[in-house]
């Protein structure tokens, strides 16, 4: 049966048993078992990066770019004010002071957007708001801080609203102090040139990115959408959380954590509800989904148990291969491609570490691939064990167990045990130690592979 959170042992925690010692009845010999690094291979090999389409710009989130984007104009298109104050001439107020302040005819306001810019000549200033165009004559801004704001008094702190005090478009302002040529002056061009390479093929489009292509005009881009990845997960014993529990049952966390985790990677996901143990349930409930999948990932009803409704349902048509890796957790996996559009889908462990991991090492490169970004992986550090004792794993098992790495000293300190049921130890891991297959002992100090899950 798959399982969720139970703390009680399920048909996966056979598994884990197991691979501590107990004899395996359908592993078979070790050459039947498949590698961490066979089966990642296997499911990468089958997955492609999906077909790009033309998206508006906020749809395009989180989405890879499939070409090169070039800045159609320069970015400012003109030369701009950087504050709210005056356009000057440099002349004008050379040698400018608050006690012998330069004073200027204002002749007009300048705002954001205008058209008709006045003409700024000798002895004359245009007042200016930021982002506005210099206008014709003027050299320089000069901040409205710098004047008295056309008041005839001291030192502004700003400006009247236009519509409050239209009158402080004319007038005279006196200019305590000089400013030199482009002083607040925004170049055109200063921030891209027209030609220039604005985001590069592959990048992925965050907030920066998405504000960059507006900028500049585009109103749509050519991308690799957002894979689409329904979560499913089974067992007759899983309640939807905020219901309560009945004898034997368990809330269902399994399916969150992993559409959770699924976004995390960059995918959209769709959560199903939990599917009883019934063969035929779940491939229908499979089949309901394909329309909206990029890919499908179960969790639970792998192992080798009477009840376990995932490979019974899907071993039938050959289309999805179910095998023992030489890992822990997670030894029992699934893949295969369903459906007439040969969707990939991966059946995971269901106790929540096993398939927390397995998403980790299997599911999130799957994902990536999707996408078609370069890097698939989670970033991997060597780190110096901080354990009071040795640390014992099985042979020929690749372990993964849950820890929390210190970047200041490069340390990483387990959480938890090796238990596949352990949630809440996961919760507070930030990263997994790797125990290679050929290790059965790690003493303290020694230095491990971390894989780094924030």
């Amino acid at each position: 049966m798959s399982s969720s959170t139970a703390p009680s042992p399920s048909h996966d925690d056979h598994d884990e048993d197991r691979e501590k010692g107990a004899p395996d009845p359908c592993a078979g010999p070790a050459r039947d078992l498949w590698t961490v690094d066979e089966h990642l291979d296997d499911v990468l090999a089958s997955v492609s990066p999906l077909e790009p389409i033309e998206l508006q710009l906020l749809d395009a989130q989180g989405c890879v770019l499939v070409e090169d984007v070039t800045v159609p104009a320069a970015l400012p298109p003109f030369d701009n004010s950087s504050m709210d104050g005056y356009a000057v001439r440099v002349a004008d107020v050379a040698g400018a002071t608050e006690e012998f302040p330069a004073v200027l005819t204002v002749i007009g306001d300048v705002a954001a957007g205008a058209d008709g810019l006045p003409e700024v000549g000798p002895g004359q200033a245009a007042r200016i708001m930021t982002g506005a165009p210099l206008p014709p004559g003027a050299e320089a801004v000069v901040p409205v801080e710098w004047t008295d704001g056309g008041t005839g008094g001291g030192a502004a702190t700003g400006m009247s609203a236009a519509s409050a005090a239209p009158e402080g478009a004319a007038g005279e302002v006196r200019v305590h102090r000089a400013a030199e040529a482009r002083a607040h002056v925004r170049a055109r061009g200063s921030d891209v040139r027209a030609g220039e390479l604005a985001l590069a093929a592959g990048t992925v489009l965050g907030p920066p990115q998405i504000g960059l292509l507006a900028a500049i005009g585009r109103g749509t881009v050519r991308v690799r959408p957002r894979p689409r990845v329904v979560v499913i997960s089974t067992g007759s014993e899983l309640v939807q959380p905020g219901e309560p529990l009945g004898l034997g049952q368990i809330h269902d966390s399994n399916s969150f954590a992993l559409a959770a985790a699924a976004r995390d990677a960059g995918a959209l996901a769709y959560r199903v509800g939990a599917v009883a143990d019934d063969a035929e349930s779940l491939r229908s409930t499979i089949e309901d989904q394909l329309i909206r999948a990029d890919l499908i990932v179960t969790t639970g009803g792998v192992s080798v148990g009477a009840y376990d409704v995932v490979k019974e349902a899907l071993t039938g048509d050959g289309e999805v291969d179910f095998r023992k890796l030489a890992m822990q957790p997670g030894k029992p996996q699934g893949f295969g491609a369903i459906g007439a559009d040969r969707i990939p889908l991966l059946a995971l462990p269901g106790n929540p570490v096993s398939s927390y991991v397995s998403f980790e090492l299997f599911v999130r490169p799957a994902i990536r691939a999707l996408m078609g970004v370069g890097d698939l992986h989670r970033p991997r550090v060597r780190a110096v064990l901080d354990v009071d004792g040795p640390l014992r794993s099985p042979a020929g098992r690749r372990q993964f167990l849950r820890g929390v790495y210190d970047r200041e000293t490069g340390a990483v300190t387990p959480v938890g045990g090796a238990g596949s049921h352990l949630i809440a130890a996961l919760a507070h891991a930030d990263c997994l130690l790797v125990v290679p297959e050929e290790t059965e002992s790690v003493e303290p100090g020694a230095e491990l592979e971390v894989v780094l899950l924030g």
